[in-house]
């Protein structure tokens, strides 16, 4: 059963870019969207539409009456993890966001008297880890370091759902590449001619476009036989070195700079070696089996789209 062509969907993290991004494709296929936010929900907005929670109680404080029947789950929230020095507080910050939100959040599906059919979670390739130049599959293991044991027990957390007999699918999504994130704290030193390499620029990064990101989504939601991890990056991952030349290109920049690895570790610490320098080389392999096509599958194609005016 297709759990996105009727009834209700509950979205979690609507207000970031893929976020905002998915709730306007459901709407756009006639779906209702509730929007489950933090603090008190506008009064602008009608409870058919947002809904108030605080993940911090371990109830969620969440109206299981207005929940009651949504057929599909889609949360993506979580704080980000590369724009910040990762110190104790940060890091209590960044799990909060992620696992503790999804254990609260699949414990308060799993007690709905009608449970959804479908939970679409996101996850993160960081859970692979530093690899270098390894292939890594959807089924490949769990890497070592923070951000990998993050992942593991980010997914962990949905154990309730899945006890509940919901169909839980772990989306491991690489960089993405649209308007807004990553690339836009990037554009202005591109634009400027100061695009710079990260260390080596050998390290491999697993990308996907925003609309393919969206789609998959879709496709997870819509698709019966995808559970469990799925590997959410485009078929064709660059090193560091190829983003860099491949974004000053689209800028029409040069991009002769090199920020050297001792220096990221000097001012960002454990997060450079993390999430900047690390080398994760993901295939969407389970994607491509179950039949997603990538709209966009080089990364020169997802720049020429991010980049235009909107």
């Amino acid at each position: 059963m297709d759990e996105t062509n009727s009834g209700k969907t509950l979205l979690v993290g609507g207000s970031g870019m893929l976020g905002g991004a998915v709730g306007s494709a459901l709407r756009q296929r006639g779906v209702s969207v509730i929007r489950l936010v933090r603090g008190v929900a506008n009064p602008r907005h009608s409870s058919a539409t947002e809904l108030h929670w605080n993940p911090k109680s371990p109830n969620g404080e969440i109206d299981l009456s207005v929940i009651e029947g949504v057929t599909a789950v889609v949360h993506l929230s979580g704080a980000n993890v590369a724009t910040h020095r990762w110190t104790k507080e940060y890091k209590r910050e960044i799990v909060e966001s992620r696992v503790v939100t999804t254990k609260v959040l699949s414990e308060t599906l799993s007690r709905l008297k009608r449970p959804p059919g479908v939970l679409v979670a996101a996850s993160a390739v960081g859970f692979y880890g530093d690899r270098r130049d390894e292939i890594l599959d959807d089924r490949s293991s769990a890497g070592r370091g923070f951000f990998p044991e993050l992942c593991e027990a980010w997914e962990a957390a949905a154990r309730p759902a899945r006890e509940a007999g919901i169909r839980v699918v772990h989306m491991r999504f690489g960089m993405v590449v649209g308007q807004g994130g990553a690339l836009a704290k990037m554009l202005p030193a591109f634009r400027l001619g100061l695009g710079t390499k990260l260390g080596s620029g050998k390290q491999w990064l697993s990308w996907i476009s925003e609309t393919d990101a969206v789609a998959a989504v879709l496709f997870a939601l819509d698709n019966p036989v995808l559970s469990g991890s799925v590997n959410a990056v485009a078929p064709e991952p660059v090193t560091n070195a190829e983003f860099t030349r491949e974004l000053a290109r689209a800028v029409h920049r040069p991009a002769f700079f090199a920020a050297p690895a001792f220096a990221l570790r000097l001012a960002l610490g454990e997060m450079a070696d993390e999430a900047l320098l690390a080398s994760t080389r993901a295939l969407p392999v389970r994607l491509l089996e179950a039949g997603l096509q990538f709209q966009h599958p080089t990364l020169r194609a997802a720049l020429e789209v991010a980049l235009q005016t909107p």
